[in-house]
């Protein structure tokens, strides 16, 4: 989830400041002062006992960390708490029962607000029944939903049982669902009817009935499907027998009281697949204590919470990690009021964020900056014919976003008063790790500025030498944090290799991505440095979409790279070599490959462009330089080409491109 991948070297104007201070009333006023990085860094482990003891404990911790199975974390051994009562009964018994949680809107229009109590009612009905059908602690469970409040209430019941959740994105493939539920052997598969798309329905279940196969080709660790009715808009929808299970018919009749169980803190909370460099998605594990901890100080201290007045809204899905973190997790575990939106910015038309930030009041904003950009693209008219003085705080994740569409956030949506959080952090580290304190950072346009209280991260050269300031190096988390990675699921090698191995003689956690200091201290992420391309913040392996290109029948070869686009940050160009014998039918082929593509991992893996090319740029050692074809798709001149095989390739390979 890179943030901030400018070169940090702006020269500051007049009209642009080199950096914004928090506005004086702000300031006075914050949640987070800095005094926290002073606590912090005269004892990092007594910082976040701290912190963890804001969370309510049934049995206390004996230890904040046991380090000695590195890069194995157990954080807050000993003790034992129950991450939903965190989210809910706590806040319910402290009298806040009555505080709308979610102010829910549907893409169709409709709309539901859930108290606190009420969410608390729902997800007990969940965790009967869910309980009811003989999963116990431990099993995991796949949940395939788009963000409907069923969504929140499967995922926060699977946590109050004990049950580690593996949210599938909706937008994804029934093979990529397939490959999930495999791997994690889930017992149970939560989805809806069908979803809206545009505001017209569109099948889910399906996707689930094909993923999960049949007969020999039955996905084998699945026993029950259940179903949220959403659309209704299949009366012949396929439906199992002893499998399929209609949830108002089930949830919906079971007992709105349950007794939870306090699980240990290092006790498996969710598995979340993310994109890999080569081979199959890996399974990201986070566990109960050190995970809810560090979401819970995050979402508080970065968003500057105050939860008797504050909306909140987070733009994600809860397929993503930014939506389990700052959707579900860190606003309910502060008892915070927040939107959950089911639908697309356009729809009904470009106006449906800002009708929402206006008709709920919301203060707190939280987006990527391909939406930014996007509302750019619309024009500030668009925002400016709706009232947005309920914001107070805005914030930018998932993608690095540019000094310029920063300026533009500031001064469009947040009327030159709102400070800007921009977070970097990744699946794998759970919770945000660098961003500015709102009333406390000077913030520079694109730079993630420094990392949080609490957190240790450095810039190193391939030797693990500190960079000099402007010198891009490698971007290294050098001391364990509460809410980091527990492994890959099943794999401690690939968890071992992925993330230890570069600089396992110092015992770091290498992101993947560079970074550099500018003159002044301040740390700017420069983006991936291996082949996982970004697009509007998703991650997505260039080696997905070749294996998705290859499996097309007319397709011998491809190499894939992520071009700079203005818009989505980067965008999918696919170079492919035609197999002996088929025709090059043009746009034809061209939308037949994207649709390919599509369907065997997701619209947005969708090539922006796929380019049919004769040959590709090889190494004597057979390696496709992507590099050089990145240097192609972004109109540069190319780089060093002595190491091909053939270098006159690149001219077929121009004169292809236009």
């Amino acid at each position: 989830m890179s943030s901030a991948g400018q070169s940090g070297t702006e020269s500051a104007t007049a009209e642009h400041p080199k950096a914004y201070p928090p506005p004086e009333e702000f300031a006075a006023s914050a949640v987070a002062t800095a005094d926290l990085y002073d606590e912090a860094d005269a004892d990092r482990l007594a910082f976040w006992a701290k912190q963890a003891r804001a969370l309510q404990w049934d049995t206390d911790f004996t230890d904040t960390l046991d380090w000695s199975n590195a890069p194995f974390a157990k954080w807050f051994v000993g003790g034992k708490l129950n991450v939903a009562a965190n989210c809910l009964d706590r806040h319910v018994e402290a009298g806040n029962g009555d505080r709308v949680a979610i102010h829910w809107v549907g893409e169709p229009g409709d709309t539901r607000d859930l108290t606190y109590a009420q969410l608390l009612a729902e997800v007990s009905k969940a965790a009967n029944y869910i309980g009811e059908l003989g999963l116990t602690a431990g099993d995991r469970v796949a949940i395939y939903m788009p963000m409907v409040p069923e969504a929140i209430v499967a995922i926060l019941a699977c946590a109050r049982l004990g049950l580690p959740h593996s949210v599938v994105f909706a937008g994804f493939s029934a093979a990529a669902l397939r490959s999930r539920v495999d791997d994690a052997e889930a017992k149970l598969v939560i989805t809806t009817d069908g979803q809206f798309r545009r505001g017209k329905p569109a099948p889910l279940k399906s996707a689930v009935d094909e993923a999960l196969g049949t007969g020999e080709d039955a996905a084998k660790s699945v026993e029950h499907v259940l179903v949220v009715k959403r659309t209704d808009h299949d009366p012949d929808l396929n439906w199992v027998q002893g499998r399929d299970l209609w949830w108002h018919e089930t949830v919906g009749q079971a007992s709105d009281q349950h007794s939870y169980t306090a699980f240990d803190a290092e006790h498996p909370l969710f598995l979340l697949y993310t994109s890999g460099t080569t081979g199959k998605p890996k399974g990201i594990l986070h566990t109960s204590g050190g995970y809810l901890t560090q979401i819970a100080y995050t979402f508080k201290n970065v968003f500057d919470h105050r939860p008797e007045t504050d909306v909140f809204w987070c733009g994600a899905d809860i397929g993503w990690v930014t939506g389990h973190s700052y959707l579900v997790y860190g606003p309910l575990s502060n008892g915070a009021t927040e939107i959950v939106y089911e639908g697309t910015p356009n729809s009904p038309n470009e106006h449906r964020h800002f009708e929402i930030i206006e008709k709920y009041k919301v203060t707190t904003y939280y987006v990527a900056p391909t939406l930014i950009r996007t509302f750019m693209k619309w024009g500030r008219e668009i925002p400016d014919a709706h009232d947005l003085t309920s914001l107070r705080l805005l914030g930018s994740v998932g993608e690095p976003i540019n000094p310029e569409a920063w300026r533009w956030y500031r001064t469009v949506i947040g009327a030159d008063r709102c400070p800007i959080v921009d977070t970097w952090w990744q699946t794998e580290t759970g919770a945000m790790m660098i961003s500015p304190l709102p009333g406390v950072t000077h913030a520079k346009p694109g730079s993630a500025m420094r990392p949080l209280p609490g957190i240790s991260a450095k810039i190193v050269d391939d030797d693990a030498n500190p960079v000099a300031p402007g010198e891009q190096g490698y971007l290294v988390l050098d001391q364990p944090w509460p809410s980091m990675l527990r492994g890959v699921w099943g794999d401690d090698d690939r968890f071992r290799d992925t993330y230890w191995s570069r600089f396992a003689a110092q015992g770091w956690y290498f992101a993947g991505d560079g970074a550099r200091y500018d003159e002044d201290g301040a740390l700017w992420v420069l983006g991936r440095i291996d082949d996982v391309m970004n697009v509007s913040g998703h991650r997505i392996s260039t080696s997905e979409v070749e294996s998705a290109l290859v499996g097309h029948s007319g397709v011998a070869e491809a190499a894939v790279i992520g071009a700079a686009d203005e818009t989505t940050g980067q965008g999918i160009v696919a170079f492919v070599i035609l197999r002996s014998g088929v025709e090059d039918r043009g746009d034809e082929l061209i939308d037949e490959l994207k649709a390919h593509v599509s369907k065997d991992i997701s619209p947005i893996a969708k090539p922006r462009e796929i380019i049919v090319v004769p040959e590709l740029p090889k190494t004597r050692s057979g390696k496709i330089m992507r590099r050089l074809l990145k240097d192609v798709a972004e109109g540069r001149e190319l780089g060093d080409t002595s190491t091909l095989v053939d270098p006159t390739v690149f001219e077929n390979i121009r004169r292809r491109n236009g």
